[in-house]
């Protein structure tokens, strides 16, 4: 688990500084912890919230209910 600043750790996750701070502010973003006036991001977490994210299309939908019912 490597810990990053917020510029780094928005290129790690693929948006901008902006978005990651706005996500911050008003909620909805990866989990941090803020030493003084520095917010840090663990990978760990930027992981989780990534992976949260992740969306199947409806058609594969389909064809995993499939491959499991065989």
């Amino acid at each position: 688990m490597a810990n990053m600043r917020v510029k780094q750790a928005a290129e790690y996750i693929g948006v901008s500084k902006s978005l990651l701070d706005k996500l911050r502010c008003y909620g909805g973003g990866p989990a941090y912890a803020k030493l003084g006036a520095t917010v840090i991001y663990s990978t760990d977490d930027l992981d989780a919230w990534v992976a949260e994210r992740r969306v199947v299309p409806a058609n594969d939908n389909a064809r995993i209910a499939a491959r499991a019912a065989a």
